[in-house]
């Protein structure tokens, strides 16, 4: 196309009014500029655009057939602005989160449900992955935000800190209770049950197997599994000792449907937080998303 949109808007305002004048008038430019950039429009495309008389210009066929092109051109870009106004208005975007099967259930979920009630126009996806994967992701700027456990190494990404969590074992009293019958003394218990673990491609893993590196401990028997909602349940029924969050089985301990077991020394109390990557520009719905769960966290 060799000619700019103000060509093709003063060709559109002459050919809606039939009149150079009025349409001087609605643009607030003069009739020569009119006149001038039709003349103009109809050299570079080689034909004649309008008929003209003392009434007025009426098009020619051929100024009918640019007038349909440009009418449906202009319609959409009317249609465009008046939806851009009313996301402004409305708080419309997209937000995409990626976060592990397990904070999702226990940290965003509770949070999105007031989260949605305040802003129903942001359109929410969500990538239920390991922090490993969202990780990368976020580098491939394939997400806007992760919900992640700190990782002790980050590159690409910068990390806002929520708050911790910690990383406890537990069992039934009844597990206890048989370990103990078969001379098992508190300080041995990972050492002589069966261990119920995240599988090692979860970050949660690696931090535990850290833990037992550091402190000594030899893991003889382990059940591996992708998901703590499986762990909890697994250790529910006495299957052995499950590695879970705390937060996430406060009911469990409280109603000692598990007991924790208790480690010396504890493993230390990690970072949960939103990652995102580093220098991207925020949105405004991902602006609002953090805003929001700060205020949803001091309530």
């Amino acid at each position: 196309m060799n000619h700019n949109l103000s060509s093709y808007h003063i060709f559109y305002a002459v050919s809606n009014t039939g009149n150079i004048s009025k349409a001087a008038k609605e643009l607030y430019i003069s009739q020569p500029a009119i006149s001038k950039s039709i003349q103009k429009l109809e050299e570079n495309l080689g034909v004649k655009l309008f008929d003209r008389s003392s009434r007025g210009v009426t098009l020619t066929p051929e100024g009918e057939l640019l007038y349909a092109h440009v009418k449906s051109a202009f319609e959409t870009l009317a249609i465009g602005e008046d939806k851009l106004r009313r996301c402004m208005a409305l708080g419309i975007g997209q937000l995409t989160i990626g976060v592990s099967a397990t904070l999702c259930k226990y940290v965003l979920l509770p949070y999105l449900k007031d989260f949605i009630k305040k802003y129903p126009h942001i359109n929410i996806s969500i990538a239920c992955h390991s922090t490993n994967q969202t990780l990368k992701l976020l580098e491939d700027g394939k997400l806007d935000v992760g919900l992640i456990g700190k990782p002790a190494h980050i590159k690409n990404i910068d990390f806002y800190s929520l708050r911790q969590i910690e990383d406890i074992f537990v069992a039934t009293q009844d597990y206890l209770h048989n370990l103990k019958i078969r001379g098992v003394n508190r300080q041995h218990i990972l050492q002589n049950s069966t261990l119920m673990l995240l599988d090692k491609e979860n970050m949660t893993r690696q931090y535990i197997d850290n833990y037992f590196e550091d402190n000594q401990i030899l893991i003889q028997d382990a059940i591996e599994v992708s998901n703590m909602d499986l762990l909890i349940e697994m250790a529910k029924i006495g299957l052995g000792v499950g590695c879970v969050i705390r937060d996430f089985v406060k009911i469990e301990l409280l109603s000692n449907i598990l007991m924790e077991i208790p480690l010396t020394p504890p493993i230390p109390k990690r970072e949960i937080g939103f990652a995102y990557k580093k220098d991207a520009k925020i949105s405004k719905s991902l602006a609002r998303f953090i805003h929001f769960y700060e205020e949803y966290e001091l309530s």
